[in-house]
């Protein structure tokens, strides 16, 4: 099943290249448990803790002699033993970034193996610049250690303790710098965000406002003030990761200069 192209920014130079930097950061800022790399795939694995951290990214070209429709095949096949091995499904995170064509023929190859498309996601960027609609000096958020911020995402989303404890080793493998962050009124969170600063980059992880304080302003002010401890960090543009069916995620972030960059996709084994 082919995939639409991403609306690449007009004013953003060498796209391409900046999808790929993107791309790498984002493995980087939400990192697996165990991971191994198969001639141009990363194999991720994290005890099923989301489908980003266990899934197989064809991260660079293959640099197999043989790339016949019986290499490929093989390829998957390998995979699919070393997840079953985990007792988990076999999950391909696959990008629309320009490459030689092998992420169509996978795709494809995939589909006809009965594979199941899931979860198209936009990959949405902006630089940080003054410019950015609400992100000012006096947007107020509130910085904490990972585990009171743990604690305060747990309350808020619901989570469960067993994916508390993954969630927690997950993001204490991060090796970027961290901002975790809460919003509160009258001293109860109400929304709540983080932050990974890798050299030039910051990715925006686990943005998230109570049911009940959704439509107040509480998730600008969020991903503002993380933009704005961001630019202190030295960071000078911001990607995240969004479904492409969140309507009003996507309202937030237009209005705070996001542009698409690239999109992907999942293909669930049956």
């Amino acid at each position: 099943m082919s995939q639409p192209h991403a609306q690449l920014s007009p004013d953003t130079a060498d796209l391409p290249r900046l999808a790929g930097r993107i791309e790498e950061a984002s493995l980087n800022a939400w990192p697996a448990l165990q991971q191994t790399f198969m001639d141009g795939w990363v194999l991720r694995f994290s005890r099923g803790f989301t489908k980003r951290s266990n899934s197989i990214v064809p991260l660079y070209p293959s640099r197999a002699l043989n790339r016949s429709h019986a290499s490929l095949a093989e390829k998957i096949r390998y995979c699919e033993n070393l997840y079953a091995r985990e007792q988990l499904q076999t999950v391909f995170r696959l990008t629309s970034i320009p490459d030689d064509g092998a992420v169509a023929a996978l795709d494809a190859e995939l589909e006809q193996r009965g594979y199941a498309l899931a979860d198209t996601s936009l990959v949405l960027s902006a630089p940080l610049s003054t410019h950015n609609t609400g992100v000012t000096a006096d947007t107020a958020i509130e910085l904490l250690p990972l585990e009171s911020w743990l604690s305060v995402y747990c309350k808020l989303t619901g989570m469960p303790e067993p994916a508390r404890s993954l969630h927690g080793l997950i993001l204490n493998s991060i090796a970027g710098e961290c901002g975790f962050g809460v919003v509160r009124v009258a001293g109860e969170p109400v929304a709540c965000g983080l932050g990974v600063v890798e050299r030039e980059l910051v990715g925006l992880f686990d943005i998230y406002t109570s049911d009940a304080h959704r439509g107040a302003g509480f998730g600008n002010t969020m991903v503002a003030g993380l933009l704005n401890w961001a630019r202190e960090q030295g960071a000078e543009r911001a990607y995240l990761q969004m479904v492409e069916d969140n309507i009003p995620a996507s309202a937030l972030y237009e209005r705070l200069g996001f542009e698409e960059i690239y999109r992907y996709w999942y293909r669930v084994s049956p």
